[in-house]
């Protein structure tokens, strides 16, 4: 018998479009198929993957992953998550039934708290890591989850989105532009200069922020946008051998990083530095 198709996918299925041919899909069974016969089947955790290729287009993987879900379950991240949910809640105040799409999702944890705040919000998180859709596709009853290429053309037709949410993920300022509504808002949120420091400087091979972080931004985002608000947090957070492993494993510095060197070896400080930028951005 087949598995049903997830509830929080339907709301999206009149914005999504075919990225071969830009046509929009019929679902069939558990299928999505365009007017020109290309198809994309949802997997068995509940996900749809639009990727054009056969392979993901990813630098995480499942480790990555399961690391990043461990970490924030301890609620090290909650005040991070409180001020994500704190700016979308404003920037959909007033809005009825608001879509929010959620870029680079990881495992749905940005999305699924701003869906706990809003009721009747549809989110749609999208990531290209599998293992990490499989965890955003469960993250809530009303969040679906797809794959595709942030660097892409997104498959979404235009203005048929409320929210756009980038939580330390990459971005994409013209296609940002082009699937919001008008006058609706981008929130992106950023480490700042001294995120994590601490790990930085007792771990080798740790990933340094670039230093015009913030003017590149700026520069990337000046075309389409103009920033509205913006809202600091700084706090410390205490960390265990398991925290620590985990909080270096969940970013890209687990590609250059021995972790086997943070097992019980006194390699990680006890306390780290979180320090993030979060923004709301209207398009001009």
């Amino acid at each position: 018998m087949s598995r049903p198709v997830p509830a929080a996918l339907l709301p999206w299925l009149d914005a999504l479009l075919c990225p071969h041919c830009r046509e929009p899909f019929a679902l069939t069974d558990r299928t999505l198929r365009c007017p020109s016969g290309h198809s994309f089947d949802l997997a068995r955790a509940g996900y749809v993957s639009l990727l054009p290729g056969s392979s993901p287009i990813s630098g995480d993987d499942d480790d990555m992953a399961r690391a990043r879900d461990s970490f924030l379950s301890t609620g090290a991240y909650d005040a991070l998550r409180a001020l994500t949910a704190d700016l979308a809640a404003r920037a959909l105040e007033g809005t009825g039934d608001p879509r929010v799409l959620d870029i680079g999702c990881g495992t749905g944890h940005y999305l699924s708290s701003v869906l706990d705040r809003i009721p009747g919000a549809q989110g749609l998180g999208v990531d290209t890591a599998p293992r990490a859709l499989r965890f955003a596709a469960r993250a809530h009853d009303r969040a679906a989850a797809a794959g595709w290429d942030v660097f892409s053309p997104f498959p979404l037709r235009d203005a048929g989105v409320d929210l756009v949410m980038d939580v330390f993920a990459p971005r994409n300022p013209a296609e940002f532009a082009r699937v919001l509504r008008p006058g609706r808002h981008l929130l992106v949120v950023r480490p700042a200069a001294q995120h994590l420091a601490e790990l930085r400087e007792h771990v080798p091979g740790m990933v340094r922020p670039d230093p015009r972080k913030e003017e590149r931004l700026a520069e990337a985002l000046a075309p389409h946008f103009t920033v509205e608000d913006s809202r600091p947090l700084r706090l410390t957070v205490a960390l265990d051998d398991a925290m620590a492993r985990d909080l270096v494993a969940m970013t890209p510095s687990a590609h250059h990083v021995d972790l086997a060197a943070l097992d019980g070896r006194g390699g990680a400080p006890r306390e780290v530095t979180v320090s993030v930028l979060a923004s709301l951005y209207r398009p001009r």
